[in-house]
């Protein structure tokens, strides 16, 4: 099923919503959860490329813009039972420092990551309640702990979408629904030519000498997390690559 009007999955399949799924962690997660068995509906704004991994893993592809109010209601109808939500959409534009600040980029880098989250994440928490055992995983990053030189707009704007996740972790306290945040460091995927405006080179010489994660990498943790169980709460991961120590110091900075 791969239509935007297909239902998501039988009434006996579980099912898993994952966000910014046209590529990288979002595509890898979908694909991971899929061969655990449950019935993925899959957002982002590039609908050919969800319809077609729809199609491969016998999910749902909706269109879903997270900056768009109207796109995200499109995108939630019908979801009235839904065991997991993967947080994914996301991104960053620029390294500029702050007296140079690109305004419209740290609109963007807040409307995706901080208001997208929330429209969604807020949508979906009374599926999640409804399904008895539901599971959000926020896809957050080492950026949300740490600032870095010229990384303000991005910084800021993880630490915001991490604070929103962990302060519903507080809010639903009692309620049939776990809250995982999941912090990576380096991951080779589209990150860096979407920061870099479609400059591959630059975006290629971030991950030249070293060893970053994969998308499947990711994938794979996001997957242990929704196989354990309903009493078992992983609160917050950490994953970086054996090359990398913290957002600023990696093998080739020292």
């Amino acid at each position: 099923m791969s239509s935007s009007t297909a239902q998501a999955g039988s009434a006996e399949q579980k099912v898993a919503v994952v966000t910014g799924a046209s590529s990288g962690i979002g595509a890898a997660t979908a694909r991971q959860l899929a061969a655990q068995g449950y019935h993925v509906v899959l957002g982002a704004r590039r609908t050919d490329l969800v319809d077609e991994l729809a199609t491969e893993i016998g999910g749902t592809g909706r269109q879903l813009d997270v900056t768009d109010e109207a796109s995200v209601d499109a995108f939630l109808e019908g979801l009235d039972r839904v065991h997991v939500l993967v947080n994914n959409a996301g991104g960053a534009k620029g390294l500029d420092p702050v007296a140079e600040a690109d305004l419209d980029d740290w609109r963007w880098m807040w409307e995706t990551n901080v208001m997208g989250t929330l429209r969604i994440t807020k949508g979906l928490i009374p599926a999640l309640i409804a399904s008895g055992d539901g599971l959000i995983v926020t896809i957050t990053s080492i950026a949300a702990m740490e600032a870095y030189d010229n990384g303000a707009g991005y910084t800021s704007a993880k630490h915001a979408q991490a604070l929103l996740h962990r302060t519903l972790r507080f809010e639903l306290l009692g309620k049939p629904v776990r809250l995982t945040e999941i912090a990576p460091g380096m991951v080779e995927t589209d990150f860096s030519l979407v920061r870099f405006e479609g400059d591959k080179e630059r975006a290629d010489a971030v991950y030249q000498g070293l060893d970053p994660l994969s998308a499947e990498d990711v994938a794979e943790v996001i997957g242990f997390v929704a196989s354990r169980p309903p009493h078992v709460n992983l609160d917050q991961i950490v994953l970086k690559p054996r090359d990398q120590a913290s957002a600023r110091r990696n093998i080739k900075t020292g």
